[in-house]
Parts: structure tokens; sequence; C-alpha cells
């Protein structure tokens, strides 16, 4: 095995700082995407109103068609995680290529479908054909659509490393993406005339030259989406491109590439439920949003301040439990429940020591926190009202990160349905229906909402935290007859005789060894 390789093996030796190593460049990666989501606002905020609610009207549908496709990109890293776990980089190669080429082939559908669509997704979500806002809304979603596979592209990228154990590179190229659209964001947007960005950077004189040149002004909301598509492109390619060097371990070849229905079933098996669940999600906001709504605007106001905090402060719980992902599969590709298991302990062990902190500074200086978000008239009113949810909310921000770690754990074993079963019952049963009930029938308005909020963290983190401890979810999707069902899968076209013969072949109990130093 290669020093490269060597460094990413989760198999050996310590947990703890590979653990770390590979959550903080997840963590950052994470905040970073939200900085392309606040500089496209920023920029577009200047054109007004209208633009804006364009924005606001464009994003749900394009973020749960996205959703979709998000779950096949996990199940290239779950399966890249448990074959090098079981040492056969062979067939690293040859899933990561796999997956590659059938997300690809998934997201030039969804991009035709997305592109002539556009107009019935606005309609639905309650955009009025015939308004400046629709007219803005459709540019923007039509590029998107355009350009749907640079974004689909880094998420396989990004998903494949995390499986082999690199998180860092991702995290450079996507900094380097969003530095690009900074710049190109107000370029596209405005052109060489009156750009803020020259002002900014006392370069009126250059803005005039240009404009002379080239005469463009600008294309306003729909440039916002050319320069997120141009520095998503200028991202994936060159990652797409590192997957074929060999240079980050893993060497994909065109052959690779070439479609294998006995794979393309593995990958579809354990990555459809993820794509439900990350869509369900998306929807269950909407939702939550709609619930709020009823009471009034200024609730809406204040529920859109507090899930931007809190999104940040989930950050942490993501970024581990991705991390969690990469070590319990390749564990269980290397026959290692104990282990698998014991990152699993070490994950929830800081995890919730970080969010004790964060939970007592959240309810602590609250007040603050959400003041700093809103000002002028009936600010005030927002702020209590923000307040009181930090108050029932911020105290199960523990249970909170629970969840994730261990949803991360059942999605790096490969038990993706398990995850997506926890997931839509949280957010669905124990969250959106009782703020409904609570808000509709109790009177309660956002009090209630919000200790819906607090009881789906604790009830999802006692659902999982149940299902880890005894339940079969480390039962891995690879195991050494691997290569055996692939092919008896090809032959006879049965995706349910390969999983049972996986199934099998799987090893039970702890780890073979048993030796302390897999601590």
């Amino acid at each position: 095995m290669s020093e490269q390789t060597a460094e990413r093996d989760l198999t050996e030796g310590s947990l703890l700082r590979p653990l770390l190593a590979l959550a903080a460049p997840i963590v950052f990666t994470q905040l970073l995407q939200v900085l392309y989501n606040l500089v496209d606002t920023f920029w577009v905020g200047r054109l007004g109103q209208d633009a804006v609610s364009a924005l606001s009207f464009s994003w749900p549908p394009v973020f749960v068609l996205i959703s979709l496709g998000g779950g096949l990109t996990l199940a290239g890293s779950v399966l890249v995680a448990q074959n090098k776990g079981a040492d056969k980089l062979e067939r690293v190669n040859e899933v990561a290529g796999q997956t590659l080429a059938f997300v690809t082939l998934f997201s030039l559908a969804l991009g035709v479908i997305g592109y002539f669509m556009t107009p019935t997704f606005l309609r639905l979500i309650g955009a009025e054909p015939g308004t400046n806002v629709f007219a803005y809304s459709v540019d923007y979603m039509r590029v998107i659509f355009v350009g749907v596979w640079f974004m689909f592209g880094f998420f396989v990228f990004q998903s494949l490393l995390r499986g082999w154990g690199d998180t860092k590179t991702p995290m450079y190229l996507m900094a380097v993406s969003v530095a690009i659209n900074i710049v190109l964001d107000p370029i596209f947007i405005f052109g060489f005339r009156d750009n803020l960005l020259f002002s900014l950077l006392s370069l009126e004189g250059l803005e005039a030259s240009l404009l002379a040149a080239t005469d463009f002004t600008g294309m306003g909301v729909q440039g916002a989406a050319v320069a997120t598509i141009i520095s998503r492109a200028l991202a994936t390619i060159p990652g797409v491109a590192l997957l074929f060097s060999g240079y980050l371990g893993l060497n994909l070849s065109l052959g690779d590439l070439r479609i294998e229905l006995a794979t393309i079933k593995k990958i579809v098996s354990v990555g459809y439920p993820a794509s439900i669940e990350q869509s369900s999600g998306a929807l269950s906001y909407t939702a939550m949003t709609a619930v709020v709504a009823i009471i009034g605007s200024t609730s809406v106001a204040a529920f859109g301040i507090v899930n931007r905090l809190t999104s940040l402060v989930f950050l942490p719980a993501v970024g581990m439990g991705m991390a969690v992902e990469t070590a319990v599969g390749q564990n269980l590709g290397a026959d290692r429940k104990g282990r698998a298991r014991r990152s699993v302990h070490l994950a929830l062990a800081m995890l919730i020591t970080v969010y004790v902190v964060v939970s007592g500074l959240a309810v602590y200086f609250a007040r603050p926190i959400v003041g700093a978000f809103i000002q002028g008239e009936g600010a005030a009113t927002v702020v209590d009202i923000g307040v009181e949810y930090m108050w029932i909310v911020a105290p199960t921000f523990a249970m909170m990160g629970v969840f994730h770690v261990i949803k991360g754990a059942f999605n790096g074993a490969g038990s993706t349905r398990a995850a997506m079963i926890f997931s839509m019952t949280s957010v669905w049963g124990m969250q959106v229906v009782p703020a409904y009930l609570l808000v509709r029938y109790f009177d309660m308005d956002t009090t209630g909402a919000w200790w819906a909020i607090a009881l789906m963290h604790v009830g999802s983190a006692l659902l999982v935290a149940a299902w880890f401890q005894f339940g079969n979810w480390d039962e891995k999707v690879v195991d050494e007859d691997d290569d055996l069902v692939v092919e008896a899968a090809g032959e006879d076209g049965s995706a349910v005789a390969a999983e049972e013969a996986a199934d099998g072949g799987a090893i039970e109990g702890d780890d073979c060894d048993g030796t302390p130093s897999d601590d």
C-alpha cells in the first residue's frame, strides 16, 4: 500500500486524529457552500426585491431535484470506503468510475427535464406567470439546469474522495471555486457599468475601458446563474481529471466508465434511499415554513433568521457524520465491526462535549445573537420570537448531533434505507405534523413550532441510538465474495440474489483479532 493510501486508512492505529482530520475539511467545505449562497444573495440583492424573490422561488425546486442525485453520490462514497477497507483497490476504481458515469447520465437527463419543466415548477410553488419575478426565475433556473452536471460532477468527486479518506482536496477546490464566484458574480450580473466591485477595488478606469471594449452591461439575475456554473466548472473539471491521474490514490480509466448493470444496481440500491431522504428533507423545510406562515410574516422572518443560525451550528454534526461514514465503511470492509462501532462512540463523545458548550452559549447570549441579524421597525418582536426558539431548541443541539453521527454510521454500512426511514420519520412524524397540530389546534403559535423541533431532535436521537445498539445495521455491503456476487448478478439479472449472496458471506461478531491496538 502506498504512503498516500496508508495516510487515509482508518482501519489501523488511532481513530481520534483521522476522524478530526476528515471532519474539519468537510465542515469548512460546507461553510464555503454557505458562502456561495450568501455571495449570490448579496449581489443579486442590489438589483431589488424582484430579483431576490426570484432567487427565493428558484432554489427550492432546484434543491429538491439536485437532492435526488445527491444520494447516488453517497452510494459511491460508501462502496469506495468499503472496498478500500477490504483492500480491493481495483474494485475501488471500478465502483468510482461507474458512479461517475451513472451520475453523469442522470444529471444530463435531469438537466433536460428541469429545463423544459421550469415554468411548471415555478407555478406549482406559487410564482405568478407574467411577472418580472417569474421571468427572472425562469432565466436563472434554466441556466442552472443547462450546467447541472458541473454541480453533480463536483458532488461525485467530493463523495468518492471522502470514501477514500481525502476531504482536503475537495475543500481546496471549493475554496478556489468560491473565490472565482465572488469575482464573476458582480461581473455577469452588472457587467462593466456602475459595478460595485470595481468601485471597491478603485478600478473605475479599468471598468470604463472594459465597457468601451465590450459594451457589456450585465445579465441581471441570469448572470448569477452563469457565474455559479462557470465557477463550479472550474472546480469540477480539475477534480474529475484528478480522479484519472492517480495522483490522489484513485486511478480511473476510460474502461471504468463503461456501464455495468450489476454495479449500477448496487449503486442505485444503496443510493436511492439517500436520494429520497435528502429531497424529503428539502420538502420538510418548505412545509415547516408554511406552518410558521400560519402565524404570520413576523414569525416567518424569525424562523428564517434562527434557521440560518442553526444551519451553521449543525455543520460540525454534518461533518462528523460524514467522517464516521468513511470510518465505518472502511472498517466494515476490513471485517472490523468493533472498531467501526468505536469510531461512532468516539465521534459522539467529541460532538456532545462541543454541543453542551455551544448550547449554553446560545441560551445565554440568545438575544444579542438573534438581534445581530435584524434592525429597524418590528425588529423587537422578531428578536423575542427568535430568543424563545433559542431557549427551547438550543438545549437539544447535542441530541441533533447524536442523530447525524449515528445516521452517518448507517450510511457508511450501506444501511441507507434505515437512515432514510429514521430521517423521514423524524422530520415529518416528529416535527412537521406535531408543529402543525400545536400551531393550528392548540393555539401555541411559534412556541408550539419550536417545541416540535426540540421534540424531533430528542426523539430522532433516541430512535437511531436504539437501532445502533440493537439493530443489524452493520451487515456490510461489500465482502470477500463481492466479485462473485457481481458476476452472479450479471448472469441472472437478479439484484436480490446478489444481495442475498453478499449477506451470506458477511462475518458476524467483533474484530477478528480483538486487540487493544484497534482503539
